[in-house]
Parts: C-alpha cells; structure tokens; sequence
C-alpha cells in the first residue's frame, strides 16, 4: 500500500482526494490479499518441505484447492469493483497488476532474483496511482516504480535468510542464496538505488527540503541494517528486521506530506 500512497501523494503535490486515497488503500489490501492466496496456492507442495510454512493452511492439506480458488476470486471481483470507479486508461493498465501477481509464485522456479518480480507487482501500483491522478504516466512515477523494485530486492531478501538453508535443499531460486557473504553490499546497494530514485521522484515533483532530510534518516538506518547483514542473523532477527521496513515505508509517506505542506 506504502508505495502506491507516494505516487498518490507526490502526483497530488500534497494530500491527494479522499476518494482516491480510500480505493488504492483497499485496493492494496486486496490485491496483496488475492498475492497471498495465489503465492500459496502454487508453492503448496514446496511449502511442505520448509520448516516455516509447512503449517500453511493449503500446505498442511488443513483448506482445500477450491477453497482458496473462490477466496482468491471474491479478492479479484472486489478489486474489480474498485477499479471500475477510476478512469478508463488507468482501468487498461488494471490487468497487468493482476498478471504481475499470478506470475510472481512462479519466478522462484525461473530467476534467482524472484524478489525483482514482487517488487515489479507491488511497483505497478504506483503507476496506477499516478494515472488515476494526472491521467498520464510522467518521469516521477517511473523513478517511484523503480525505487519500489529496489526496495522489495532489499527487504524480500532479509526476509529470504528465514528460508535459506531449506530453499537450497529443496532447489528454489532466491536472491539470499544468489549474493550469499555478499548479502549485506547487494541489500545496501539496492537501499542506495532506492534512496536516490525517491530523491529524484522528489526533485522531479519540486518537492521541498523536509522530505529529503527524512531520506537522509533513512538513509542512515538503512546503512545500518546493511551492515548487520555481515554477520549471521538468526531467523527471528530477519523477520524482525523485515518488518521494520513499514516504517521505512511510512517514513517516506510523512516525508512527503510535509515536503508539500510545511
């Protein structure tokens, strides 16, 4: 949801309409819930074989194949109803964010970086979002596109150190096992590249100082979490430190706001 609330934020030059906040914030929730039952769904047999998700609903066999089917449509017809009440070339550009999520399971089997691919799927929101503000797709919601990406590679990839060891016996292709010691200059790499891409959306929109200032602090304890990464971190301390990226991502937001209104 983070991402799609910059690009509504920063293509509204302030606080965007009401309206528009309310259906890309329960389009967020319902897609990323449609994302879920979708990932499941197809990593159900590999899910049995890791010690953190064997306990998966559909991998335990506790819900059936057609359950999560009918979950996943009444997610998708929700999501359709909202976008029905946006404008015609932003419902165009709706289908591939549907796409994006359906293939994301499937990457793991193909690419060693499957953390591109979510955050392709959670990027296109912001293009969404734009469009549905300015009706066009303009040089600051591709650079938030693109620092979306960087973000996801950056997080999904602390969040992939819980499933290391169990991903390489069982044969899943995962950026934690592709950078391997290199972990932590791959995730400070890509956490600069978002760092600079959200600078450059912000000069792009004129935005004011405050908000690079919270990049700045951000910037700052991005650093630091990269550099934790050069030692082993227990599978409680990876997730730990995976969910602190919402504040990260709210961060961003309230930077933003105050760029525009203070």
């Amino acid at each position: 949801m983070l991402p799609t609330l910059w690009s509504l934020v920063l293509a509204a030059r302030g606080m965007p309409p009401l309206r528009l906040f309310a259906i890309f914030a329960a389009g967020s929730f319902v897609m990323r819930s449609a994302g879920v039952v979708m990932n499941d769904f197809a990593d159900r047999s590999f899910d049995r074989h890791v010690t953190r998700t064997r306990v998966r609903p559909l991998a335990s066999g506790e819900l059936s194949v057609t359950h999560a089917l009918l979950v996943v449509s009444v997610f998708l017809l929700l999501a359709g109803i909202l976008v029905l009440s946006l404008d015609p070339f932003t419902i165009l550009l709706s289908p591939i964010a549907i796409l994006l999520a359906a293939l994301y399971p499937f990457a793991k089997r193909v690419i060693h970086i499957p953390q591109a691919i979510l955050g392709i799927a959670f990027g296109w929101g912001t293009i969404m979002a734009w469009t549905a503000s300015r009706g066009a797709i303009e040089a600051p919601a591709w650079c938030l596109f693109a620092a979306t990406i960087c973000w996801a590679i950056g997080y999904d990839t602390i969040y992939a150190l819980q499933d290391r060891e169990d991903d390489r016996r069982i044969g899943v292709k995962s950026s934690a096992l592709l950078f391997g010691s290199s972990t932590w200059i791959a995730v400070g790499t890509v956490f600069c590249a978002m760092l600079f891409l959200l600078g450059l959306a912000g000069w792009l929109a004129d935005i004011g100082w405050i908000y690079y200032g919270v990049l700045a602090a951000i910037g700052w304890w991005c650093l630091r979490q990269a550099l934790q990464l050069r030692q082993a971190v227990s599978t409680p301390t990876a997730f730990h430190m995976f969910q602190q990226h919402v504040w990260v991502g709210a961060a961003v937001f309230l930077g933003m706001v105050a760029g525009f209104l203070l």
